[in-house]
């Protein structure tokens, strides 16, 4: 068979044999990509036709049929007429596009940046510098140069752009880090003029200046980095590019090599930039509160500063349990609060109340008010159960919880004219008032009847009006008869609205349109939803504005606005507006959720679901848009990507719900969408240990399958039934399964897939009582995985490898599989995965003589497990109970309590390192 790639990487191009071979004109090349972007999976010839001839009149079939022949002519040119296509085959009503992973050239580059990435952060900079070139080499141009206009390739060309960016970086830092900064510093000179928003460039920059001994210059770097974001971006630098200042003038020690490559760390509770001004009462009687109570609640009216508040009460009571601020105001689905608050603290929703019963912590729950029925409930249960937390809440209204003292917060009084002072100074640095001035300011926050966020809109005008125009645009005070607001609520609306006023057109209307983000968002989502190419000036505009928050972080900046703002934002839309937003909204997150799965099974996985988990607000609002609109499949096409985003963090019940809800809609969605989505159902409900309902949604995924004569997806329910036949016992149905998936997944070719159905296989195999086979398939399965990242694959046919090794009677060989297991899943800080590693690890030491180690293991698992509610032994109800039994019965009763007593209060840290002291040296 013919060797086929594809580049991408540039304009789209193939090569067969090494020959570059014609691919026709724009509209064949782009039915290539429509086929390239979905692989491995097929695509139906509509889906194909939307991509290539969106808002076009569509081609007739034949149009198509003949650019899908002419395809399979230049990529298979020695097949022989009536026999069957192998690289772009026919599936159903559609095609898919059968080429190995190495032949793609954005694939490779994926696969390079991931190992490169990997060793940089090991400290093994010159091979992280080779990957990081070859990766870098593959680029020949713009992503898909030759398709620019076509909207379906959008998604796919921003991922790329910013991969390409972050490799760049990363190589930098290698070089600096290989103590090559002088070769580096004219290439990152560059990049910083070409990419003025990237601060890592101007950080890495600085930091290259300060290793060649030119501290000047690069504090010159850095002040020239600040005075760009501020003139023309009007923005201010991040905190990382202000502590990187402090460090040089202090010659810091951490800016040596070695620290370099420093990790990036989640903290628990926001660090506003602004400071904190006034409130000294306040912030002593919500301290007080606290000390006494166990929930506290700071109301007030919109702008009056209770999340400010609640944020410096918290710091102030640092704890190695929290606290930890849990931000409710992106959400909308009541029944999703504790999978909010289980998401923040990194846990599976279910095991919620069994981690908190074992800590003594604080939870800021913040932006009640929309949800104050489900937050009541949920901080009942919680402050019932759970002795050792402490909940601050704020909200426009109290929760109304028997013992909950509330702290409300009045206008800001004398601190008021301390505040505009402070906020206008950022626009106008050095200025002091004078005492007509300060009289002025007096008035303006008087006006506002001394409302923070209403005083900051007004501070952040000062950049083109007078103090005196400012009051002179001010409204007067509202007379008292009007009865349906209060006077704050009425205060904060005129100021928004004033603010509003005083926008151009231009950035009027982008204010408006932002508002449909239910988040989140960087300038390229704004550019799209908004159908604003050029969308930096007024974005800036508004953040100069206070009417839009920048957050920091390693990747592009990100903007969200405030709820009050929002909601004033979105009452502007016409109703015809806001369905328009609402349908290029839903158009934008259906392209990124299903550009990210194609990476979720390989080297981009990290990324991925760390990009997924950031913008769970945005995928959210287009499920309920999609279905309050009727747009049913578009909520499938959503749910069904994001499928294994949720399988692998746990939202099980978030991910069923909206699954049902997508399913039930779209009851006439083509059939390899609804199997797709019901295999999600399947996965989901066994997690959830709700055998009977993954086998049916199983079933039904493989019929659907078989209908749309989906070849990938029959095959991956057919891997599923049998997974799930073994684990009920019904060994013989699992065998004919297996068999059956892995020799499909060979003949497709997809990697992923031969990974998991090899697991699978050698799982079987195991369980009938077959050591040898069932090892051969996990060995292969192991190999294939590694060379296609698919990591979690990897470490679960690993771990099944050792269970087959005590099977054997040879625990000293599943305990020498260890070592290779346990560092990868440190690496990855996946908790689940490392108890059950830790719970065969304690068998393994049982089954070879040494069970104190083991009954030290049982103990960290119980204990560490039941922070999350996760129980290997439930998880795995055949092996689990018998792994715990080998430790159990090696042991006097006594002996074995006190020890399982001693390694409950162990830390992961310590489990993991009595793992590596009792394993096979050598």
């Amino acid at each position: 068979m013919s060797t086929v790639e594809i580049r991408v990487l540039g304009s789209l191009s193939a090569r067969v044999d090494g020959a570059e071979v014609p691919l026709g004109g724009p509209k064949q090349r782009a039915v290539l990509a429509s086929l390239l972007l979905a692989r491995p999976r097929s695509v139906s010839t509509g889906r194909i036709i939307d991509d290539v001839w969106d808002g076009e009149t569509a081609p007739s079939l034949t149009t198509l049929h003949a650019y899908i022949a002419e395809l399979r002519r230049v990529l298979e040119p020695g097949r022989r007429i009536r026999t069957a296509a192998r690289v772009l085959t026919t599936e159903g009503n559609g095609y898919a596009l059968r080429v190995d992973a190495a032949g793609v050239d954005s694939a490779e580059f994926a696969r390079l940046a991931a190992d490169g990435a990997r060793l940089l952060r090991d400290g093994d900079c010159g091979p992280a510098l080779a990957a990081f070139d070859e990766a870098l080499a593959l680029w020949r141009g713009p992503a898909y140069g030759d398709l620019d206009g076509f909207g379906f390739l959008d998604a796919e060309i921003r991922r790329l752009e910013q991969a390409h960016d972050t490799v760049t970086l990363d190589r930098f830092e290698a070089l600096i880090d290989l103590g090559r900064h002088n070769e580096v510093l004219g290439d990152l000179h560059a990049y910083a003029a070409e990419q003025p928003l990237a601060e890592r460039g101007w950080r890495l920059y600085a930091l290259a200046l300060y290793r060649a001994g030119r501290q000047t210059d690069a504090l010159d770097v850095l002040r020239t980095a600040e005075d760009l974001l501020a003139d023309s971006f009007g923005l201010d630098a991040s905190p990382v590019l202000r502590d990187l200042r402090t460090a040089i003038l202090r010659h810091d020690s951490q800016l040596a090599p070695a620290s370099v490559a420093s990790p990036e760390t989640i903290p628990h509770l926001p660090h506003p930039v602004s400071s904190f001004i006034g409130r000294a009462d306040d912030l002593a009687a919500t301290e007080r509160a606290l000390a006494t109570a166990r929930l506290v609640t700071v109301t007030g009216p919109a702008g009056i500063g209770k999340t400010r508040l609640a944020i410096e009460t918290a710091h102030r009571r640092p704890g190695p349990d929290g606290p930890w601020f849990v931000d409710l105001a992106d959400l909308r689905q009541p029944d999703l609060v504790a999978a909010q608050i289980a998401r923040t603290l990194g846990v599976p929703v279910e095991a919620l109340t069994h981690l908190l019963a074992a800590r003594q912590t604080l939870l800021v729950l913040d932006n009640c008010e929309h949800l104050v029925d489900a937050v009541r409930d949920w901080c009942a249960q919680i402050l019932t159960r759970c002795p050792g937390v402490r909940i601050l809440a704020t909200s426009r209204e109290a929760l109304g919880i028997i013992g909950e003292v509330i702290v409300d917060l009045p206008p800001m009084t004398t601190d008021a004219h301390r505040l505009f002072t402070d906020r206008a100074a950022n626009v106008l640095p050095g200025w002091t008032p004078d005492a007509d001035e300060s009289a002025l300011i007096d008035r303006i926050c008087g006006q506002l009847d001394g409302l923070p966020l209403a005083i900051e809109l007004a501070a952040a005008q000062c950049r083109v009006l007078s103090l005196s125009q400012i009051a002179a645009g001010l409204p007067g005070p509202t007379p008292v008869t009007e009865p349906d607001r209060a006077p704050r609520h009425r205060d904060l609306g005129h100021a928004i609205a004033w603010s509003y006023d005083l926008l151009p057109p231009a950035e009027q209307a982008l204010f408006e349109r932002l508002s449909t983000f239910a988040g989140r968002f960087d300038l390229d989502a704004a550019a799209q939803v908004t159908a604003t190419p050029d969308a930096l000036p007024s974005v800036a505009a508004l953040v100069r504005k206070s009417l839009l928050r920048v957050e920091y972080g390693a990747g592009p900046r990100r903007y969200r606005m405030l709820t009050a703002l929002r909601a004033f934002a979105a009452a502007k839309l016409s109703t015809s507006d806001t369905a328009e937003l609402a349908a290029r909204h839903r158009v934008w997150v259906t392209g990124w959720v299903e550009a990210a799965e194609s990476g979720l099974r390989g080297f981009e996985a990290y990324a991925e679901i760390r990009r997924l988990e950031s913008d769970q607000a945005e995928a959210r609002a287009a499920l309920t848009s999609a279905l309050l609109d009727g747009d049913g499949r578009t909520a499938l096409r959503i749910a069904a990507a994001l499928h294994w985003f949720w399988y692998r963090r746990g939202y099980i019940t978030e991910g069923l719900t909206w699954l049902q809800s997508a399913l039930d809609l779209a009851r006439d969605a083509p059939d390899s969408l609804r199997a797709r989505a019901l295999l999600a159902v399947a996965g989901l409900s066994y997690l959830r240990g709700d055998a009977a309902t993954a086998i049916s949604a199983a079933e039904q995924a493989h019929e659907a399958a078989r209908r749309a004569r989906d070849r990938l997806t029959t095959t991956y329910a057919v891997m599923h039934l049998g997974h799930f036949r073994a684990l009920l016992g019904d060994l013989d149905t699992a065998y004919a399964h297996a068999v059956m998936a892995e020799r499909g997944a060979r003949a497709l070719r997809v990697p992923w897939l031969q990974t998991e159905c090899l697991m699978i296989l050698g799982n079987v195999h195991r369980l009938r009582g077959d050591p040898a086979r069932a090892r051969a398939d996990l060995a292969t399965a192991i190999k294939i995985g590694e060379a296609c990242g698919h990591r979690w694959a990897t470490g679960s046919a690993a771990w099944t490898a050792m269970k087959s090794a005590i099977d054997a009677g040879e625990p000293e060989a599943a305990l020498a599989m260890v070592a290779d297991i346990v560092g990868p899943l440190e690496a990855d800080l996946d908790l689940t995965a490392w108890l059950v590693l830790a719970h065969t690890t304690a068998a393994a030491f049982a089954h070879s003589g040494r069970p104190e180690p083991g009954a030290l293991l049982l103990g960290a698992v119980q204990t560490l497990g039941g922070h999350i509610g996760f129980s290997p032994e439930l998880m795995d109800p055949i092996d689990g109970p018998r792994e715990a039994a080998a430790v159990r019965d090696a042991l006097p009763p006594a002996v074995l309590r006190e020890l399982v007593a001693q390694g409950a209060q162990l830390s992961r840290v310590q489990a993991t390192e009595i793992i590596a002291a009792a394993l096979p040296v050598g």
